[in-house]
């Protein structure tokens, strides 16, 4: 395989955008944190209490996403920084393995979109039980 200093710095535009979308579900994830902690100071619900709790793993899900984003993007930095020294194999190896975090990463991704999934069921369940028991009424 060829490999020139053209090929990771194709990569840059994508690993720029996903680490920027990383950020943007860190901040709205802790703007969330800190609705759900008022809310729990007033009322000590069940839902509440596994919702902070599937707030506390998606954080820690983010932190990784963004960690293994960071360490795809020093890697490609790196591998063009070899191929610029002319040495080719090694950048071919940092290349993939930049390659290799960026699969970690979004695989880390994927598992926080489904986590996210199951945080909106639960409140959609106690939005319906709270519909179930204003009908009742």
């Amino acid at each position: 395989m060829e490999i020139t200093l053209t090929t990771p710095a194709l990569l840059f535009p994508t690993l720029s955008l996903v680490l920027l979308a990383y950020t943007n579900r860190f901040l709205a994830l802790g703007a969330r944190i800190r609705t759900l902690h008022d809310r729990y100071e007033a009322n000590h619900g069940p839902s509440l209490l596994a919702q902070i709790e599937s707030l506390r793993v998606r954080v820690n899900l983010i932190r990784l996403m963004q960690l293994y984003g960071v360490l795809g993007l020093f890697l490609c930095v790196l591998c063009m920084f070899f191929l610029f020294a002319g040495l080719v194999f090694m950048g071919k190896i940092l290349f993939g393995l930049s390659l290799l975090a960026m699969l970690v990463s979004l695989g880390l991704s994927t598992r926080e979109i489904h986590i996210s999934t199951q945080a909106l069921n639960i409140q959609l369940e106690s939005l319906s039980l709270s519909q179930e028991d204003d009908n009742a009424r």
